[in-house]
C-alpha cells in the first residue's frame, strides 16, 4: 500500500504539471472505486488548478471557485502524467486532460482507492479527514505530544504508531524501520516508552520518511511514481521484508512476527525489550 512517502513523492511529481493549468476534459472509464466517483466531478472541467497538497495519505487538488478533488491511492493506486496519445492500460480508470496538452491518469488494479469531488472553502473539513492525528514531519508532532499519547494506551508501540488517530502516514514499512533505528522492540508496551526514547523514535521516524521521499518512495510491488518509475528506498531497508536475512549492523537474523494482522520485522539484538 502506498504510504506517506509514496503519496508525497506523487504530490511533488504531479504538482508542476497541474498548478496553473486548466482541466479541459474528464474521462471516467470505471467509477466503481472504494467510493463511487461522483457525477459532480464533471464540474471541474474548465477550471484552473491552484495547488496540490497532501493530508495524511490523501492528495488534494484544489481548483478555482472552491472546488477540490480528493484522491486516495488505496492498496495499489498510482498517478501518472502522460501524453494523451499514450495507450490506456487495463486499470487506467480516470484521466484529466490538462490545458498543457498533458493528461493525468489514475491507475488502480484493485479499485480500492478514492477519487472524489468536494466544493467548500477548506477541503480539510471533508469527512475523510475527521479524526486524523498530526503529520509526523511537522512541529506539532513533538516529544510532549507523542509521549502523552503513548501513555494512554497499552498497545504494542508498533501498533500504536500505525494508528492514524495518533499520527498519520506511518504505515507498516516505516513503522518497522523507525523502531529499528530507534532501538525499540515492536512489541514493547507503548505506555512504557520513556521520553528519551520517544524523542529518539520521532527522530528516526522523520529520518526514515524523509530519506524515503528523497528516494521516490518504496516499491515492493504496485507503487510507481508519476513518471512510471519505481521508488528506490527498498534498497535502504534495514528490517522490513528481510526475515531471516542478517541484520546490516550486528548480523543476527531478522525476525518476522504478526501484530494486528500485519507483518512486523525486527532485529532481536539491536531491538531488545
Amino acid at each position: 500500500m502506498p504510504e506517506l512517502p509514496e503519496v508525497e513523492t506523487t504530490r511533488r511529481g504531479i504538482e508542476p504539471h497541474l498548478v496553473g493549468k486548466s482541466v479541459r476534459e474528464i474521462l471516467v472509464h470505471r467509477g466503481d472505486l472504494r467510493q463511487p466517483v461522483p457525477a459532480s466531478l464533471a464540474e471541474i472541467e474548465g477550471l484552473k488548478v491552484t495547488r496540490v497538497t497532501r493530508r495524511a495519505k490523501y492528495l488534494i487538488i484544489s481548483l478555482v471557485r472552491r472546488h477540490h478533488v480528493i484522491i486516495h491511492l488505496g492498496m495499489s493506486g498510482s498517478l501518472r502524467v502522460v501524453d494523451p496519445a499514450t495507450e490506456f492500460r487495463r486499470h487506467d480508470h480516470i484521466a484529466l486532460t490538462l490545458s498543457s496538452g498533458k493528461q493525468l491518469r489514475y491507475h488502480d488494479p484493485r479499485r480500492f482507492g478514492i477519487f472524489t469531488h468536494f466544493v467548500c472553502n477548506d477541503p480539510l473539513t471533508h469527512p475523510l479527514f475527521k479524526g486524523l492525528g498530526p503529520e509526523p514531519l511537522l512541529e506539532e508532532f513533538n516529544v510532549e505530544y507523542l509521549h502523552n499519547a503513548l501513555q494512554k494506551t497499552t498497545r504494542p508501540v508498533k501498533v500504536a504508531i500505525m494508528d492514524n488517530a495518533l499520527v498519520v502516514g506511518v504505515g507498516n514499512i516505516y513503522a518497522s524501520e523507525a523502531l529499528y533505528h530507534a532501538g525499540i522492540h515492536p512489541t514493547k508496551c507503548a505506555a512504557e516508552i520513556s521520553k528519551i526514547m520517544v524523542g529518539r523514535l520521532i527522530e528516526s521516524m522523520r529520518d526514515v520518511l524523509e530519506k524515503s521521499i528523497a528516494q521516490g518512495g518504496t516499491t515492493l510491488r504496485d507503487f510507481l511514481r508519476e513518471n512510471g518509475e519505481p521508488g528506490y528506498f527498498r534498497q535502504m531497508l534495514f528490517v522490513y521484508d528481510r526475515a531471516d536475512q542478517s541484520c546490516r549492523v550486528c548480523e543476527v537474523p531478522i525476525v518476522k512476527i504478526i501484530q494486528a494482522q500485519r507483518a512486523s520485522f525486527y532485529c532481536p539484538q539491536c531491538q531488545q525489550l
